[in-house]
């Protein structure tokens, strides 16, 4: 007898949640015809679920999309990184309270203590007929972010090291969940022929009809709700093996959504702007924001950023802002709306010299005119640089950079300063000399609109 079996999944939701309906009412009709036709499915998210620069997320601290994930019936989970360094200790402790789903990831530990309840390192299902499947998640391992919130997250090698020859032995079928990237499901692949299949994410990569590395099958479903994802496993009974595996991604977006889900959104968006609803102070007047140009508003919060992390000198990039904050009210919600990005102070170690390079690097058109999709960012552009603790004098074009001094004497060039900028600058090559930077100390879980925040009801 061939068995059929199906796996569902999504990835990388990062809180768009105008794709949620849509995906739910997808799945919801596969389950219904896999039910009819009396097929066992299951269906799985590979993380970044959560994302707190949608106010769902940010009023009710990911809870709200562990309730989506619960309503819609979800099997099993894995989490990301902002599941898991974008919340406080006891947030991620409870994240998953009141989950109907289990949670497996293998690789992350409590350094605090005992582990959350919910956290499992694997998890098997058994189909009607008989298959057992071993499930085990995996995720990002930021340490320098996970061990300053009282976590560690292992490198996953050593973990699959330990894992795979004990879950084989009660499994039929092994799919890694894994919330790593493509580069590292790539060498997993290669090492570890035990795996059968690997449902990805993290890098936001899209495998329309699945990829093949040795006889491994690695799957993605891009970012953001737009695709969802499906695994079809064939299981001979009579030949008590595994015959073949196929792995597609649907676009979704011309679909139906479930109106279940969109009533639910709904009730949430109410929920989160009433949480959110809080003064933060009354303005006069506008503040006004200009990505390419300094602000009232913009220098006063690298100011905060500068005098909160006791730096030398502190540097944000005016695209953090999105949007102007009108006379009257300021609301939590408002904070939220201008500033969204789940972004982190840091500080860095610089040489005068090493300074010198960044701040040229900043006033580059490739730099103010980036459109940046990641790294935490959630704006349009990176925009001019603002800068606290420093004199940067330029020319009438913005561009040139004419003098630069620190106490109207010029940077010495061998000494070491402290640099206090947003964390996204450590990561990549957007200025390499942070990135390079062998001493950073992260701020957390405050988030730069936290400063926004005190920026507002000290000098506004």
């Amino acid at each position: 007898m061939l068995e059929k079996l199906f796996i569902y999944y999504s990835n990388d939701l990062h809180s768009h949640f105008d794709n949620w309906a849509k995906l739910v009412g997808y799945f919801n009709d596969k389950k219904h015809q896999r039910e009819r036709e009396g097929q066992s499915h299951w269906l799985v998210d590979i993380g970044d679920h959560v994302d707190r620069s949608h106010p769902i997320a940010e009023a009710m601290m990911g809870k709200a999309n562990v309730e989506l994930l619960s309503a819609a019936q979800y099997d099993i989970a894995t989490i990301g990184n902002n599941e898991g360094i974008t919340l406080d200790y006891q947030d991620l402790f409870h994240l998953y309270d009141e989950a109907t789903f289990e949670v497996v990831c293998a690789n992350l530990e409590n350094h605090k203590g005992d582990s959350p309840s919910w956290l499992k390192k694997t998890h098997q299902v058994i189909s009607q007929h008989g298959v057992t499947i071993g499930f085990i998640g995996l995720t990002a391992p930021f340490n320098a972010f996970y061990h300053q919130l009282g976590w560690h997250v292992r490198t996953p090698f050593e973990v699959l090291d330990e894992s795979i020859d004990e879950l084989k032995k009660d499994s039929d079928i092994i799919i890694l969940l894994s919330h790593l990237g493509i580069n590292e499901d790539e060498e997993i692949a290669r090492r570890y022929s035990d795996i059968d299949v690997i449902i990805g994410g993290h890098t936001h990569h899209l495998f329309r009809h699945g990829e093949y590395i040795n006889t491994v099958l690695l799957t993605a479903a891009g970012k953001h709700g737009y695709y969802a994802g499906e695994v079809i496993l064939s299981w001979d009974h009579k030949q008590s093996k595994l015959v073949d595996k196929q792995a597609y991604t649907t676009r979704i977006d011309e679909l139906t959504g479930d109106q279940a889900t969109s009533k639910k959104l709904e009730s949430l968006t109410t929920q989160a702007k009433n949480i959110l609803s809080k003064t933060v102070t009354t303005l006069a007047e506008p503040l006004h924001v200009d990505w390419y140009h300094e602000t009232a508003l913009i220098n006063k919060l690298v100011d905060t950023l500068q005098a909160w992390t006791n730096a030398d000198v502190a540097m944000l990039n005016a695209g953090l802002l999105l949007q102007e904050l009108p006379a009257g009210t300021v609301s939590y919600l408002d904070v939220h709306r201008v500033c969204p990005h789940p972004i982190n102070p840091c500080v860095v170690q610089l040489t005068g010299a090493e300074l010198l390079e960044v701040i040229r690097g900043s006033f580059t058109d490739a730099l103010m005119n980036l459109q940046l999709k990641g790294f935490g960012f959630r704006g349009e552009v990176i925009g001019r640089m603002v800068f606290s603790g420093i004199n940067v004098e330029v020319g009438q074009d913005g561009r040139q950079i004419k003098r630069v001094s620190i106490n109207d004497a010029p940077v010495e060039k061998e000494k070491t300063y402290h640099v206090a900028t947003a964390d996204m600058f450590t990561f990549g090559k957007l200025l390499p000399e942070i990135a390079r930077s062998p001493y950073k100390k992260y701020y957390m879980p405050e988030f730069l609109r936290d400063l926004l925040v005190d920026t507002l009801k000290d000098n506004f």
